[in-house]
């Protein structure tokens, strides 16, 4: 028997619930109304603003457009603007644009094979139109006299002749005013402008030949100069640092695994001495499509293998070209996903043209002895030691595991260091070998995070202001963060459109990479996942400035590391949870040794 029962929601037939399956006995299949589907496909394309400008911008380019401007304001809730000099829509096929599914990129089911179009749908203006109120004017070539219409409830409203040059200007007001469950779910204004920017950002990377203008509240916000250099857009969207330290991709083509179709992969990437902390530097782009790839993103670390830190990525611009019938792009509502026919070939090629950029444009023998260190056989016979004993665990002995988790460390004493990266010190009960940097990081990490408790983060003024650029989504984030870094000892002000002048910085940080450590953060907030962010700040804080592997160290310093280690709230692992030290307890070297 049922657990219990009722009546259903709509107040008749029964619905019941047996162990965990919940039955209606009269679900009613009905037909949903024009406005509840137009709400539900509207979703799927426009999930927030940067949505909007996505695929207008999509149209422009498909349009053939070599100049295009966006406007945003509100976070682009309140106005969205663009304006390009594309073909335009004559003036008869205005109405018929706001129409679902009415597209003038394809025609039947077979030209989906090989979409050469950025949009193909028929679902972008449509679907704007239903949750916001739209204007367009354009005017197509050959045309004297332009089309003005007003598109408000999903219908005309108003039409009228309007002059303009070739091209189409549209306008999105009023964002989610349909739908404020979407509107609630939306960001702040900093956020939402940040993600406007990156769609912009991409565009310019993926069209350098096109001249972009993105304008966010009035101020400008990104300029190409659209002169068909890939090297001038990543000079405006990532700054001078990484372009100056871009290297080139390019292979004629690369044979399919028993075809005769090529696979072409350009762009840029960097050399393995500039990195950044996470993957949000990585831009791909399929027959110049912006998407999201998880393959793609592999093959370009696969071919840094050996050449960075763990935890660290590099910068990537790459164009990857195949024929049209070898990548599927209707597999997901906002296109930001491919799949790929042979994804082996696609890997491979990726892979093999990032790494034989790194190995032409670089000395070759420091990347060979770079990568042998890395795939070093594992030693044998060699002593089992951990940064901590696992209960239980057959490679431990429980009468002789080191007791790492005491609430602090014992007395230790220095006997040196090891590969310029590692102290090696004594205790009461066998060796210590200490990761300099882990260790520095968590004693530095303990020192800002009670200065923060105190408000007493000791500021250090530069002796003249230093200019700090930064890319369109950073300078988004940074306008409504600058007053929470003067907490942390970052004094900054506005200085044109994407520059600030920093004017002191914390202590811990003077004569370190503070300007690395900003733009980190700033990448990091842009995610708009802030609810940590007084973490992340001193973490950023913590790392920058501390010992690096590799760095020689004094006795007297190995010493007062070690003593500052010994009153840390938690010495054994660094503020992102690696070890700190490894422990060799005298009961594991006396039984290498024979002795036991």
């Amino acid at each position: 028997m049922p657990n219990w029962r009722k009546w259903n929601s709509r107040g008749k037939g029964i619905a019941f619930l047996h162990g965990n399956v919940y039955y209606d006995t009269e679900m009613t299949i009905r037909v949903l109304d024009r406005k509840t589907v137009s709400q539900i496909a509207a979703g799927e394309v426009v999930e927030r603003p940067a949505s909007v400008v996505k695929e207008l911008v999509e149209n422009a380019l498909d349009a053939g457009a070599d100049q295009i401007t966006v406007e945003a304001g509100g976070g682009g809730v309140s106005q969205i603007k663009v304006t390009d000099n594309g073909a335009g829509i004559p003036a008869d096929e205005v109405g018929l644009a706001f129409q679902r599914y009415a597209t003038s990129k394809i025609d039947t089911l077979a030209d989906l094979i090989s979409i050469g179009s950025l949009g193909f749908r028929g679902e972008a203006l449509p679907s704007i139109a239903a949750v916001a109120q739209v204007d367009m004017v354009t005017c197509a070539a050959g045309e004297t006299v332009g089309a003005h219409v007003t598109i408000t409830d999903e219908a005309i409203s108003r039409r009228e002749g309007q002059g303009r040059a070739r091209g189409t200007t549209i306008t999105v007001r009023d964002l989610f005013h349909n739908v404020p469950a979407r509107r609630k779910f939306l960001k702040s204004v900093a956020t939402e402008n940040s993600h406007i920017a990156s769609v912009i950002s991409q565009c310019a990377l993926a069209y350098p030949e096109v001249r972009f203008s993105l304008v966010i509240d009035g101020k400008v916000s990104l300029r190409t100069p659209g002169r068909g250099r890939l090297t001038d857009s990543i000079l405006e969207v990532f700054g001078t640092e990484i372009a100056g330290n871009m290297l080139e991709v390019g292979i004629a083509g690369r044979q399919w695994d028993g075809g005769d179709d090529t696979i072409g992969v350009t762009g840029m990437v960097t050399a393995p001495t500039v990195s950044r902390s996470g993957r949000g530097y990585l831009s791909f782009f399929v027959n110049r499509r912006w998407v999201n790839s998880r393959l793609l993103a592999r093959a370009v670390e696969e071919a840094y293998h050996g050449l960075l830190m763990v935890g660290r990525h590099p910068v990537a611009v790459l164009n990857i070209r195949l024929p049209a019938p070898e990548v599927d792009v209707n597999i997901h509502p906002a296109k930001r996903e491919v799949k790929f026919r042979n994804e082996h070939a696609v890997f491979t090629a990726v892979q093999k043209a990032v790494r034989q950029a790194l190995v032409e444009q670089m000395v070759v023998p420091a990347i060979e002895e770079v990568a042998t260190r890395y795939s070093a056989p594992a030693a044998r016979g060699s002593a089992s030691v951990a940064p901590a004993p696992v209960e239980n665990h057959p490679a431990h002995h429980p009468s002789q595991a080191p007791s790492l988790f005491t609430a602090s460390l014992p007395v230790l004493r220095v006997l040196g260091q090891v590969l310029n990266s590692y102290i090696i010190a004594e205790g009461p009960d066998g060796l210590y070998l200490i990761d300099q940097h882990a260790a520095h990081e968590r004693v530095r990490f303990d020192m800002v995070r009670r200065q923060r408790a105190g408000q007493a983060i000791p500021v250090q003024g530069l002796l003249e202001p230093v200019p700090l650029d930064v890319s369109p989504r950073q300078a988004e984030v940074l306008s409504s963060w600058c007053g929470k870094l003067a907490g942390f000892g970052f004094t900054l002000e506005p200085f044109g459109d994407r520059t600030y002048l920093v004017r002191a910085v914390p202590s811990l940080l003077h004569g370190a990479d503070w300007a690395g450590v900003l733009r980190e953060l700033l990448d990091s907030l842009s995610s708009g996942r802030s609810d940590d962010w007084e973490e992340k700040i001193i973490e950023s804080i913590a790392c920058h400035g501390a010992v690096r592997s590799g760095q020689s160290m004094t006795d007297d310093e190995m010493r007062e590391l070690v003593r500052q280690l010994e009153q840390a709230e938690s010495p054994y692992t660094c503020p992102h949870g690696r070890p700190t030290m490894i422990h060799l307890s005298s009961g594991q070297i006396a039984r290498e040794f024979g002795r036991t």
